[in-house]
């Protein structure tokens, strides 16, 4: 049996894979059940039925009260409630697991260390993460064989391939897919989406005052919509590319992965998981400097037989290596204490 402590959800990296890493249990014959850490969303608590999966809404002191938890794996991904309910987790037995979505250790989670030590294990998403977070963790007693690194699952059936028709000497649309962070958005944003030598228009799906505050006001050029107000499935099909240059390198960037189900080519950072999960000119483009980001967009513009090649690249490599890869599932069992 297995507990998650959160909930999945339509927005933000660890919202998603927790769904998709929840379907991969039930295919892999796991009992699952939930316990949401705000509220069981109406329509999130209908697909997880239909998985067969059962959820339990209690308080932190109600724990004890929770059938065939103790002893268990309670798991959650970046999830700070957790923190709270795992010294009681420890008491119940249960084996603990935490999955971190970011390349740093949180003030919350060092204060939980520093009382409690370690989880039982860490999931890593891409090397790049236990690289920056192994050395961080160690401070506080956690030993390299407690970690490992498993790929977020992921299902492409979720996102249709729909590449859009781009016609030579019209507008190219770019944009990408974040949490209305700063964090994620280079302060050069609009300045390196308007060097490509190619008409553009740009969407950006996840701004806010303070991204605003961070790459200055869009130009009138870009469409700027709030996080939530479209979907992935709904947004992608709109752009003829994403072209991703953030402030920070990324962990294990789910909107490539997306990016790459729906038919969308790839102008990144080379940095970061983007490194693990692009292979430069085949299914995506690495940049490192603004002059790399305008070559390979105007690339894009100029040719698209080689920007439909790289849609197809992509999809197939990502239905191939990335989705669910070899030993994922044992990986799991690993870190379940099953194998």
């Amino acid at each position: 049996m297995i507990f998650v402590f959160g909930y999945p959800g339509n927005v933000g990296g660890a919202c998603t894979e927790l769904w998709h890493t929840v379907k991969l249990w039930r295919r892999m014959g796991r009992a699952v059940t939930l316990i949401p850490t705000w509220r069981a969303e109406p329509a999130w608590r209908r697909r997880l039925d239909a998985l067969g999966c059962r959820t339990v809404e209690c308080r932190p002191e109600q724990l004890d009260t929770v059938p065939r938890l103790a002893g268990s794996v309670a798991a959650a991904w970046c999830n700070e409630h957790f923190l709270a309910a795992a010294p009681r987790l420890r008491e119940l037995g249960c084996r603990t697991v935490w999955v971190s979505c970011m390349n740093w250790v949180f003030p919350a989670e060092r204060l939980h260390y520093r009382r409690y030590g370690p989880f039982d294990r860490y999931v890593f998403q891409s090397g790049y993460q236990r690289d920056q977070l192994g050395p961080q963790l160690e401070r506080f007693g956690y030993r390299a064989e407690q970690g490992r690194v498993i790929r977020g699952a992921f299902d492409p059936s979720e996102l249709p391939f729909r590449p859009r028709p781009h016609t030579e000497g019209k507008p190219l649309v770019i944009g990408r897919i974040s949490r209305a962070a700063p964090e994620k958005f280079s302060r050069r944003t609009w300045a390196i989406y308007g060097r490509t030598p190619h008409p553009i228009r740009a969407r950006v799906l996840g701004f806010g005052p303070a991204v605003a505050a961070h790459t200055g006001v869009p130009p009138p050029w870009a469409e700027c919509l709030p996080v939530g107000s479209q979907s992935a499935a709904e947004f992608l099909p709109t752009l003829h590319a994403m072209v991703f240059a953030g402030a920070t390198a990324e962990n294990w960037p789910r909107v490539g992965l997306e990016a790459m189900a729906a038919g969308v080519p790839l102008v990144v950072d080379r940095r970061g998981g983007w490194c693990e999960m692009v292979r430069h000119e085949q299914t995506g483009f690495l940049c490192v400097t603004e002059d790399d980001f305008a070559h390979h967009t105007a690339r894009l513009a100029r040719d698209e037989p080689l920007r439909l090649h790289v849609a197809h690249q992509a999809r197939r490599e990502l239905e191939e290596r990335l989705a669910e890869p070899a030993g994922l599932s044992d990986a799991w069992k690993h870190v379940l204490g099953e194998g």
